[in-house]
């Protein structure tokens, strides 16, 4: 067990809490990281304010996790210390049937194999400290399952390869896995964020004719066209569905929500063609409700899915995406908004709230 420096959720709509805190040795199957950055994602501040209730307090939250590999369990075999990994935040089984069917985001003994017979952190004291999804990246040093691991080449920055692991992974993730998106169609997002900002980056890699991009904030728009949006629409000026069926007519093929709202839910909805697929990837509050015309899927054959963590297989697809990366036809540099040192991570999410920003990164070495 070492000591290291954690931020602590210790009440809903309280600022996170930088304190010592304890962390158990690795488990046969487990790596312990020396986190060195985690992006701040909206997924986090859901449970800071509530809007998604933690389980238990105190609670580390964090999760779009990079660093370097400092001890590793008895039973692990592909990562040594030193290698320099991201995560990939759904460890699997590998042998339940959604995992055979190439859905390891639903894996069905996730909650199995993410326990572990002791609490991972514990105050000083001794008692325990929950982890937000098993990772509580906000720590100095974290314990993850191997195969919640990937190893990033040595030329992928570690304050970039954070991102693979959350908002790229799940943005883009939800084009090809989720909603299968075919060259030549064409795509809303609604949210530009970090992971509507990935879901763009997708929908021009899967060779999208026509990408429009929606958001309330022009520097966010502004930006939606470096990443490959070729049309744009200020949420706040107008109708959206009417402006969106100028441009394009009837509709376009998919439309993804990357806000977590209903109101946005809905919207995706009406913008889809008939025989269009409107694919939620924002996380929405807990016990929000949307109410859709059964019509829209009858007569005009829609549909309504949802895609959670890229819907597929993570580490294999993290991998790839490292790859694109590599090759210039994935921007990471330019969504990183700025980094900040770990005593700023509340300004951090401050920052986060006023919107003007698409990914703020944590150097938790600082």
């Amino acid at each position: 067990m070492i000591e290291t420096q954690a931020a602590v959720l210790t009440a809903v709509n309280e600022p996170l809490e930088l304190t010592t805190i304890r962390v158990d040795d690795p488990e046969p199957y487990e790596v312990r990281v020396a986190v060195t950055n985690v992006g701040l994602c909206h997924s986090d501040l859901h449970y800071m304010t509530g809007t998604v209730p933690p389980d238990r307090l105190p609670v580390v939250v964090g999760h779009e996790v990079a660093g370097i590999v400092e001890a590793v369990g008895s039973a692990v075999t592909q990562l040594s210390p030193g290698d320099r990994v991201t995560g990939a935040l759904t460890p699997s089984c590998g042998l339940c049937a959604n995992c055979s069917a190439g859905r390891s985001t639903q894996c069905q003994r996730l909650q199995e194999i993410r326990q572990r017979p002791r609490s991972a952190y514990q105050t000083t004291d001794g008692d325990p400290i929950d982890r937000l999804g098993a990772v509580g990246a906000f720590s100095r040093h974290t314990l993850l399952r191997e195969n919640a691991l990937v190893k990033l080449p040595d030329d992928v920055p570690l304050h970039v390869g954070c991102l693979l692991s959350c908002c790229i992974v799940t943005g883009v993730g939800a084009v090809f896995r989720g909603a299968e998106v075919r060259p030549g169609s064409t795509v809303a997002v609604i949210g530009c964020g970090g992971v509507g900002s990935a879901i763009i980056q997708g929908a021009r890699l899967a060779g999208a004719s026509a990408i429009v991009a929606i958001d309330l904030d022009e520097d966010r728009l502004k930006a939606a066209r470096t990443y490959g949006a070729t049309h744009v629409i200020n949420g706040g000026e107008g109708d959206t569905v009417e402006e969106l069926h100028r441009l394009l007519g009837d509709g376009v093929d998919y439309a993804f929500e990357a806000v977590g709202s209903a109101r946005t839910a809905q919207t995706a909805l009406a913008l889809v063609r008939p025989t269009g697929t409107a694919c939620l990837v924002g996380i929405a509050s807990a016990g929000s409700e949307i109410s859709v015309p059964a019509h829209d899927f009858f007569f005009l054959e829609k549909r309504l899915i949802g895609s959670y963590m890229g819907s597929g297989q993570a580490r294999e697809d993290i991998a790839q995406f490292a790859r694109l990366y590599q090759q210039g036809r994935l921007l990471l540099d330019e969504m990183v908004t700025r980094v900040i040192p770990f005593a700023e991570i509340n300004e951090g999410f401050e920052a986060m709230r006023s919107g003007d920003v698409t990914r703020i990164v944590v150097d938790l070495q600082s």
